[in-house]
Formats: C-alpha cells, structure tokens, sequence
C-alpha cells in the first residue's frame, strides 16, 4: 500500500462554518452550545439537533436538479479547499481528480417539502427535480461544481457511508486511478431521519448522554467535511482502515462486537500499530444503549482502559452519513491545528454506566504531554456495516 495523505480540510457543521470555529469548541473546557432545541424537523416532540447556521452558498443558479441543502453544505465546505483543488487541476487534469462521498439523506429534505407542496396544491413545485433526492447527487454536483471529470460516485451505508468513502479514496489512489480524491460525505437536517429515529425509540430529547447510565438516545445532526486525499505529503497520513458487514439486525449492533471488532483489528494490521500506539480514539458513541454497550465492550477488549476515548456527538449530533468524514475532521484538527495537544473532551453527565467494560473518557481540558501522533476514528451503521480508520501526524 503506497503513502495517502490528507492534505486540505474544508468542513461545516453545528460547531462552526470552518475550521477555526471549530477547534474553539472542540478544545473548549465549558460545553459549547453548539446543539439547538427545536422542533422544526419533528413538530410536536422539540428535541436537540446539531444544525448549521448561517448562509450557505446559493445554487439558485444552477439547474434545478442541484439545488439541495445537502449541496449546499458541500459548497461551503469545498470553498475552504478550492484553490488546493485548482492547483492539483493544473498539475495533473481535471479528468485524473476523483471525488468520493458518503451521505444517507442527499436531498431527501427537498423532497419532503415538494410532496407536501403537492398535498396542498395538487402540483409539484416548481423548484423540485427528482434527482435532488437521490443518493448519487452528492458526488455528481462536486465533480460537476469543480470542473472534475475522474471517477465520481457515493457510498450510502448509514452512518459508515463517508469513512467508508475514505477508504475507497485510497483504494483508487493505490490502484493508480487517480492522482487525487476530494473525499469526505454530508448529510443535511429532514424530518424523515428524526421521525425514523423516533419510531425506533432511539432519538432522545434531551441532549444525548454516551456511555451514562442515563443516555436515552440520540441527537441528529447535519455537516459536511471534505479532504483533499492525495499521494502527495501533507500534514495527516491516512494509516489504515477496515472495514466488515456482520449483518447481525437491520438496526442493532451485534452485541459481541465482532464485526466491529474486525474493523478495528484490520485498521491497526494496515496501519502497522499496536493498540498501546494509539493516542486517542474517536468513538462512534450514539449515546443508545445498545451501540453504547457493544462499543464499550470492544473497545475494552483490544485497547484496554488506558487509551483516551471521547464521542464528540454532544457538540454535532449524528451526522448520520456525514459522520466518518466530519469526526475524522475532528480527529484531523487535533493533529494540526493543536499546539497544546489537548484531546476532545467527552461530554456527558459524568453518572457512568457501571454495567459497561471500563474505557478512559477524555475529561474536559485533557491534554496529552507530547503531540497526538495516532488516532482511530470508528463508524458503525446499521446492518451492521462497520468502518474505522486510523490517522497518524506525518
């Protein structure tokens, strides 16, 4: 496996519109407000949900088909990344730049607001276009916004989908199929994930509480974060990834962690580490009992309790198929945007589930007393698709 690095980060979330926003929250040593309570996805039940504030990019120009919230969040992002891109166009060709992206909801937002546009009108409206739904539009509008014309395409697995797509990324870098990929993933605010959530009694609404004995679900979040992931040196290595499918339950994980397990244990062969090498792990922490349960238990078994842990899910919610990317943004910033090596902090009420293995929460202000070099960030969808990837300073 050749070297695969990830040189340029553009991201957008409830933690802030770039990167510089987003470190302030994610080493701040008070709990950012950066969860909203509303009820403007699911009326009559006011929950907490990570939303992105502010304007976004205006595709109002564009051909209907592209205007989506979902893009929109990519806009933003790749604007923090476009002159990286610009500059890896003229060195190698549009057509030798790949792009791809994990999402689950592409435009499902837009749909929703068409039908009930229809219901009330007897006519769709205007500014619906079937294709803003669907789950290839993601890939298809950043090729086409940037100009690219290399391989192009999504990965939709549930909350796996974009660490999954960082995975593919360097398989085609590795394959020589391209030179570089923009890889990455976005999900964007509707009310058919919180009512989804809702009818599987796993969306909470108070703020979501991983591994305590109190969590009672999830908060759902939006964001998009985008690499520039290339052959070239950059500031992050892309270690190793894994990836499994142990199809325990359409929802649940299995409980012994063994296709997670599998992932993490790949991740590490790829990479070359020991488990003691890793400085920090980034957990996939939902705060529902059962993914709680089986993470901790995993986690616990091939890291022990001396590896710091945190689910930074209290600061964005769940991304959903935007999570690998945006959590791996995270884990990315606290690699190069970080000089005091402080770890993200664990956010919850502090009453830890005594009926789960022990593993170490990261307390808030925690630091370590040199720099992080690596650091595992772990996914797990349901169906029981499970992706985790390793970063390591370069």
């Amino acid at each position: 496996m050749g070297s695969v690095f990830l040189n340029e980060l553009g991201i957008v979330c409830s933690m802030g519109a770039d990167k510089d926003q987003v470190v302030q929250n994610l080493f701040s040593t008070t709990m950012p407000e950066t969860l909203t309570f509303s009820e403007a996805y699911s009326v009559g039940r006011p929950c907490f949900i990570g939303s992105v504030n502010g304007v976004l990019p205006d595709l109002s120009r564009l051909d209907k088909k592209w205007r989506s919230r979902n893009n929109q969040l990519i806009a933003a992002a790749c604007a923090q990344i476009q002159p990286a891109i610009e500059m890896l166009v003229s060195r190698y060709g549009a057509h030798r730049i790949a792009v791809v992206l994990g999402t689950s909801t592409s435009g499902v937002g837009e749909s929703e607001r068409a039908h009930a546009h229809k219901l009330d009108n007897a006519q769709w409206d205007e500014d619906f276009h079937y294709q803003q739904q669907e789950a290839g539009a993601p890939a298809l509008f950043l090729a086409q916004w940037l100009g690219l014309g290399g391989p192009c395409h999504v990965i939709s697995t549930a909350c796996s989908s974009s660490a999954k797509a960082m995975a593919a990324g360097a398989r085609l870098l590795n394959a020589g199929m391209a030179d570089a990929v923009i890889v990455g993933g976005a999900d964007s605010l509707c009310a058919f994930t919180l009512a989804g959530f809702g009818s599987l009694e796993s969306l909470s609404s108070d703020r979501c509480n991983p591994f305590s004995a109190n969590r009672k679900g999830i908060n759902i979040g939006e964001g998009a974060a985008l690499f520039v992931m290339s052959r070239e040196p950059g500031p992050v290595k892309l270690l190793g990834w894994g990836e499994s499918s142990d199809a325990h339950h359409m929802s649940a994980p299995e409980p012994g962690g063994a296709g997670a397990g599998s992932a993490l244990m790949q991740t590490l062969r790829r990479a070359n580490l020991e488990a003691n090498q890793i400085d920090y792990i980034n957990l996939h922490g939902t705060a529902t009992p059962q993914n709680d349960a089986m993470e901790a238990r995993i986690v616990h078994e091939i890291f022990g309790s001396a590896v710091p842990a945190s689910s930074t899910k209290a600061l964005t919610g769940h991304t959903l198929g935007a999570a690998g990317a945006v959590e791996a943004a995270l884990c990315w910033l606290s690699l190069v945007q970080n000089p005091e090596n402080l770890l993200p902090a664990h956010w919850f009420d502090g009453e830890l589930d005594p009926t789960l293995p022990e593993i170490q929460l990261v307390r808030p202000g925690q630091k370590l007393s040199r720099p992080i070099q690596n650091i595992v960030s772990q996914s797990f969808a349901f169906g029981g698709s499970n992706a985790a990837i390793c970063l390591g300073r370069a």
